[in-house]
């Protein structure tokens, strides 16, 4: 799984839509987005705040595994 993928499935498996991660995050819904489809990469701050916010560590986030 990719970087948008983890984060998309963690932010599902906690029960969080879009728009409530992004308001923990304090950004727009379509940063969130934009992170799950792949388009953007979040920096190394704002990837610690997403693993915070989704109960994991940025390794987890980063993790490559097979589905």
């Amino acid at each position: 799984m990719s970087v948008a993928e983890n984060v998309r499935a963690r932010r599902e498996a906690r029960g969080l839509t879009q728009q409530a991660l992004a308001d923990l995050l304090s950004v727009g819904r379509s940063y969130v987005a934009q992170i799950e489809r792949g388009s953007k990469v979040p920096s190394m701050y704002m990837g610690k705040a997403i693993a915070e916010a989704l109960g994991c560590s940025v390794e987890d986030l980063l993790k490559e595994r097979e589905v």
